[in-house]
């Protein structure tokens, strides 16, 4: 059976660095085909908890230790099929492989860890059967495409680069029962005898156990060991050229098997099987550590008193004139959210049915009928939309150049919203003055103690209540237009405070949808804490609402990828004029987060 992944095809690359403007359309083509991998692998192990987040595969929030470098992928550097056989041998590896007999074998030298995760890989890889021809073609084309890329990059240009090589070729090649690749036969023949009678034995216990994972272990260990003694061996002593080469290979930007700098090596080798208890208590520390400096200047603000009415009604008037050039079918918008948003509700029963609940007033017609059968009701449902929606958009300086696009997209959004039967709300978060405000100045009065925490006072703005409709809301939401109420911002804080207010709802269905184009960024803050002080903050925010899960959160992404931070993300073209396309985009971002 071949993988499922089949229903997008991207578009062809040359390899090549993108540009600038091409970038864009790199980082959605990457995390569309992430998200059919995605679902790949889910659909091959039975597992619907696990997703990318970050160009990363993680179930339940938590990465998986999974460092296979011919797993991992890019969209400017493989073609469709190299991810297709990337989630095929990510499936495999979770179904065949125990992660935490691996986690607790694995060496301590870099290069040995390298070799160590290739060797399990390949043995999980191994295990597909006869019956599985797609996933089999699959698996291999990934694995040659990286040994090229590999090879072409330089890295078998120096000896410890070509004696792994060699080592992961060989065992590839018995594991499977796979010929060796032509362009690289005359390369790594003569190095297979120089290693075979060091490692010949183990190569060949390799394919005897690849069945049992703690015994292929034994021996996939002894191989690295003697990697490594062959390496030494072959070095004055004294000589640190060994370890410099053995860092080239480990830190290669294309063939990283090592933690990212961002990572914590600890999260990422525990199992994944932690308790959710547990968890949820290491998340709510690590929420609690956050501090702000002083509050007291902060302030929550209806758009309508930030600006004139007059100006309101100009701004209104610009807006919809770009609404209407753009041609969007609103009405055909309300109709997807409502078969998205809408479920089933009583609303009355149906009578003279001929089966259901009996009903008491017609049993006089028994008698007087002993032939009549439509005696009895049924409950009837109708389709009603129990939702509320809230957009939180991000009001930092950076966003000025995007704001029409933004405004003009909650716009018909929130009168499309309430069109389908749900309520909406439009917010925005910013900071009350550049470069740190009030509590910046009092922190410096105090003698700039260390680790202040926020040092700027935050401004949250209310563009559209839930409560108000879209028609008598039209004047603030053009306040949006107003650019110069976007300064920096505070991500973490904002989600808390728009996921506090949406809690306050009574629908049954709350959906919070943030609208940003990078990270949180407010000058001072960044300066006076620890450089990811506000990025952190954000990703447990974001994680706490995620596991909650009484809140479903979304992202939309202006030209950036923000899946680092959201579970749920979609990243926005907006540089050309908006489309109907690009609403069918959300909507089914809508529609997969609640599958």
């Amino acid at each position: 059976m071949a993988s499922p992944l089949v229903a997008w095809q991207p578009e062809k690359t040359t390899g090549l660095a993108p540009s600038v403007n091409q970038q864009p359309r790199k980082e959605k083509r990457q995390q569309r085909l992430e998200e059919l991998c995605a679902a790949t692998i889910r659909a091959l192990t039975g597992n619907s908890r696990l997703r990318y987040r970050g160009h990363r595969l993680e179930q339940d929030g938590r990465r998986l230790p999974i460092r296979a470098p011919h797993l991992n992928t890019d969209v400017t550097e493989d073609d469709f099929d190299s991810f297709r056989g990337a989630a095929d041998g990510l499936a495999l590896r979770l179904i065949h492989s125990d992660a935490a007999l691996h986690a607790s074998l694995i060496p301590d030298d870099p290069l040995e860890q390298t070799l160590f995760e290739i060797l399990e890989q390949l043995r999980v890889e191994s295990q597909v059967s006869e019956d599985h021809p797609g996933i089999r073609r699959n698996l291999k084309h990934r694995f040659r495409h990286w040994c090229l890329q590999y090879h072409h990059s330089g890295m078998t240009e120096n000896q410890v680069g070509l004696l792994l090589f060699c080592i992961i070729q060989t065992v590839w090649s018995r594991l499977g029962s796979h010929p060796a690749l032509e362009e690289i036969e005359d390369l790594i023949e003569p190095q297979r005898a120089v290693l075979a009678p060091h490692i010949g034995t183990d190569v060949l216990a390799l394919r005897r156990n690849r069945d049992n994972q703690a015994r292929f272990a034994e021996h996939a260990l002894a191989i690295c060991r003697e990697l490594s003694s062959i390496i030494d061996a072959g070095q004055p002593d004294g000589d640190d050229a060994d370890k410099r080469q053995r860092s080239k290979i480990a830190d290669a930007a294309d063939f990283d098997l090592l933690l990212e700098p961002d990572e914590d090596p600890d999260e990422m080798d525990a199992p994944v099987s932690m308790p959710q208890q547990q968890s949820e208590k290491q998340l709510s520390d690590a929420l609690s550590d956050y501090r702000v400096f002083n509050n007291r200047y902060d302030r929550e603000v209806s758009a309508a008193k930030l600006v004139r009415l007059e100006q309101l009604r100009e701004l209104r008037e610009q807006l919809d004139r770009r609404i209407r050039r753009q041609g969007i079918n609103t009405p055909r918008l309300a109709r997807q959210l409502s078969r998205i948003l809408a479920a089933p509700r009583l609303s009355g029963w149906r009578f003279g049915e001929e089966e259901g609940h009996l009903d008491a007033r017609r049993l006089s017609q028994l008698v007087t009928s002993p032939t009549e059968r439509r005696l009895f009701r049924q409950e009837q449902y109708q389709p009603h939309s129990d939702c509320q929606v809230s957009f939180l958009i991000d009001n930092s300086g950076s966003m000025k150049q995007h704001i029409e696009s933004i405004t003009m997209l909650v716009d018909v959004f929130s009168r499309a919203f309430e069109q389908a039967g749900a309520r909406s709300e439009i917010l925005g978060f910013t900071t009350g003055s550049w470069n740190g405000g009030k509590p910046f100045k009092e922190w410096r009065g105090r003698g700039s103690p260390a680790d202040p925490g926020r040092l700027n006072e935050l401004c949250h703005i209310v563009y559209k209540d839930a409560e108000k409709p879209w028609r008598r809301a039209r004047p603030e939401i053009a306040a949006l237009l107003k650019s110069n109420l976007f300064r920096e911002g505070v991500d973490g804080e904002a989600l808390l405070w728009a996921s506090s207010r949406l809690q306050a709802s009574q629908a049954a269905r709350k959906i919070l949808i943030v609208i940003s184009d990078g990270s949180p960024m407010e000058s001072m803050t960044h300066l006076h804490n620890a450089p990811d002080y506000l990025d952190k903050h954000l990703q447990q925010v974001s994680e706490a609402i995620e596991r909650r899960g009484e809140i479903e959160l979304l992202a939309l992404g202006v030209g950036l990828d923000l899946s680092r931070y959201y579970r749920h993300s979609l990243e926005l073209d907006i540089s050309q004029s908006l489309d109907n396309a690009l609403f069918d985009e959300v909507v089914s971002l809508l529609a997969n987060s609640k599958r």
